[in-house]
């Protein structure tokens, strides 16, 4: 990887130009010896491509990749670049990631999270919506489940043909315990996440599994809306309830969504939780942050290169919207075109409300507000590709286009929900670790009272582990109040310390 003696010195210089956003630094190294793309650091493994990554070094990062980076490389605990940039949200790093057709099916070695848990944990939705940009055809939204909807008549074929699909099993890929992205990101109350994945075929019934490395208080069996129990947000729990989450639904604890909220004292959410509630149950629309033209402008940008085109001469074909970069694309139906850049910009950002401009997961065209479904490449355009580092890491639509009746050894096995025994071992990690770390879960306070009674496990194993404390902000009342104190953290997650992952971290925030 570069560790040789002869370029430690320069490759440390190259990381901290990295972590700083010392584009001057960074390209002046890497013109004298591109190689320095490949560094490693001794500690963590992190590259340079990890500290700007995680740093939201846009700039540095398609430097990098142009100088030979690898883009699917992992560090220590088996995490990539884009899993950094997913973690702390940086959706311009993941949009240069893509184009480089980085892997976003890889998982860490730690617990088995892809990119999407990191997204999802920390309620990036932007980030979500780019890492499924692969699995989302740009065509609209009704025809993209009508194959689903043609077989409602029988409930059994009907689900089997929604597991087949490569973005259910993306979307429902599950982390150490089966905890899946939903799973998280009720937890924690990210609404809009909750939200854009339900409309991507996000399972409201998974539950976790009966082993693994993580220890919880919900217990194994839980679904998300226990999960959303404990994390306290009352819209979360509705819009679970509305896509068909089940308030009966019992643990392998035995316990209700409504019992995980008496524990852990959101009393709020008793009146909807209740077998027997009356509580009538809003309607939710479709996610603003469906957008169905990504995928279309993701491929004419790989082909064309994001950076083609910075000057144009004709006045006719500049955009009309940077004034700077010629045009290379057309929205289909209004033809009205714009640069790649621009396009690309316009389909990551922009989260208007679909029923405004045309069907579910349209983008609103610029000029006439009419609504994009795909983008397509104009006649004449350059066919210039990014250069792509060789490396083992296939891309990301290899699921895609894979081979039925002949299963890569690469691609995700079969996932079958709910059920234990038929998930690979490939997706549990054997190393005990803490999983997800940056969860802020508001728990309960231990100085209002006893805790409540919970079957202690591993007694044993009873390190001290700090709590997160949380921070005391106005919320709404759909919302619902939120604890200060969060005293009972060590009891919620494994109680072993996972060393590797804080290596790794240590080193990015330093």
């Amino acid at each position: 990887m570069g560790n040789s003696f002869g370029c430690s010195a320069s490759g440390e210089r190259l990381v901290s130009a990295a972590r700083d956003g010392d584009v001057i630094e960074a390209k002046m190294l890497l013109d004298c010896n591109p190689c320095l793309a490949k560094y490693s650091t001794f500690g963590g493994l992190n590259s340079p491509l990890h500290f700007a990554a995680a740093k939201g070094h846009n700039e540095i990062v398609s430097l990098l990749l142009e100088n030979g980076a690898d883009v699917n490389s992992r560090n220590y605990c088996g995490q990539t670049a884009l899993m950094q940039a997913c973690r702390y949200g940086h959706w311009e790093v993941l949009q240069t990631l893509l184009l480089f057709r980085c892997n976003v099916t890889r998982a860490d070695y730690l617990t088995g999270r892809t990119a999407l848990h990191f997204a999802a944990v920390n309620g990036h939705v932007r980030c979500i919506r780019l890492v499924v940009a692969d699995f989302v055809p740009s065509v609209p939204y009704e025809a993209m489940n009508s194959q689903i909807d043609s077989d409602r008549g029988d409930g059994a074929n009907a689900t089997s043909k929604n597991e087949q699909s490569a973005l259910s099993k993306f979307v429902n890929k599950p982390a150490d315990c089966g905890i899946t992205a939903l799973h998280m990101a009720a937890l924690n109350g990210y609404f809009d996440c909750i939200q854009l994945l339900l409309d991507l075929h996000a399972n409201v019934a998974a539950v976790t599994f009966h082993y693994g490395t993580s220890m919880d208080l919900i217990g194994a069996g839980s679904s998300p809306l226990h999960y959303a129990a404990c994390g306290g947000n009352l819209k979360c729990c509705q819009i679970l309830l509305a896509r068909g989450a089940s308030k009966m639904t019992l643990n392998c604890n035995g316990w209700l969504p409504l019992d995980v909220a008496r524990m852990w004292g959101r009393h709020w959410l008793e009146p909807l939780l209740a077998p027997n509630s009356d509580t009538i149950i809003p309607a939710f629309p479709l996610s603003n942050y469906l957008s169905l033209p990504l995928m279309s402008i993701l491929n004419v940008a790989r082909e064309c290169g994001f950076k083609s085109g910075t000057t144009s001469t004709d006045e006719a074909d500049t955009c009309a919207v940077c004034l700077e970069r010629a045009c290379f694309v057309a929205a289909e139906g209004c033809k009205h075109e714009l640069c790649v850049r621009c396009a690309l910009y316009l389909c990551s950002t922009s989260n208007i409300p679909a029923e405004m401009v045309g069907p579910p997961g349209s983008i609103p065209c610029p000029f006439c507000r009419h609504g994009i479904i795909s983008f397509v490449k104009l006649p004449g355009s350059p066919a210039k590709e990014n250069k792509i580092p060789m490396s083992l890491g296939l891309c990301t639509p290899c699921m895609l286009h894979r081979d039925p009746h002949r299963e890569s050894p690469a691609c995700a096995p079969e996932i079958k929900k709910n059920r234990v025994a038929s998930v690979s071992s490939e997706l549990l990690c054997p190393v005990t670790c803490s999983p997800f770390p940056s969860v802020a879960i508001p728990l309960c306070t231990c100085n209002d009272g006893p805790c409540p009674p919970f079957e202690s496990r591993n007694a044993e194993t009873q390190d001290e582990f700090p709590g997160s404390q949380a921070t005391s902000t106005d919320q709404s009342k759909m919302e619902g109040p939120r604890l200060e104190k969060t005293s009972c953290s060590n009891m919620f997650w494994s109680r072993r310390s996972c060393s590797r992952e804080h290596q790794c971290n240590a080193e990015i925030n330093a």
